[in-house]
């Protein structure tokens, strides 16, 4: 078994998270196997996130009306929203991902020290591709609201394929960037906007 953390220096102890948000993708043996769940710990996010984090689900929920998938990001500095997006993948284009557009729009309009202070919130925990973007940018926290393997677990109760990209939790991707998540408040209505999007009644 391993443990992921996603402290920053100064962090406090994590407050308690349901035993049942709290776990990490491990490779399977068998290359046709499916993905494991095992247990990570992450911080909660505060009472402070949870403003940004329902902007998240409103772009959330406008990407579905669009036809699209349900995730909406925000960039944030000091309080600011900089930059938002939501999910354009009906296009054809799978890598059209809020986060990914977040780390290069920062990449070109932010100095190196805004993106270290900056924060990403978004409504459901990165994939490895914007994980890894999130990081080469060189992005400070990441506050989301459902976990991927929240959705992994939503999607196979629906009887619906799971990716082709493993669930891995961003600090199995970047180890150094401090995350909060998932936010229990949330979490149904980033469920229901799932079930919506798949077609699930």
């Amino acid at each position: 078994m391993f443990t992921f953390t996603a402290f920053a220096p100064g962090d406090r102890a994590p407050r308690p998270i349901p035993a049942s948000a709290l776990t990490a993708w491990k490779q399977p043996r068998n290359p046709h196997a499916r993905t494991t769940v095992e247990t990570v710990i992450v911080r909660s996010p505060e009472p402070e996130d949870l403003s940004h984090l329902r902007r998240c689900v409103t772009l959330a929920r406008h990407a579905v009306e669009v036809g699209d998938e349900p995730f909406g990001s925000l960039l944030v500095l000091d309080d600011d929203v900089l930059f938002e997006d939501f999910n354009h993948v009906s296009g054809g284009d799978n890598t059209c991902h809020p986060e990914f557009a977040i780390a290069r729009w920062a990449a070109e309009n932010l100095s190196e020290e805004q993106r270290h202070a900056a924060v990403v919130y978004t409504s459901g925990e990165h994939c490895p591709m914007c994980a890894a973007a999130h990081a080469w940018v060189g992005l400070g926290r990441i506050v989301y609201a459902a976990s991927s393997i929240q959705l992994l677990q939503w999607r196979r109760e629906w009887g619906l394929p799971d990716s082709p990209v493993a669930p891995l939790p961003i600090n199995a991707v970047a180890p150094g960037v401090p995350v909060a998540g998932p936010a229990p408040e949330l979490v149904d209505e980033i469920r229901h906007l799932h079930a919506e999007s798949a077609g699930v009644r």
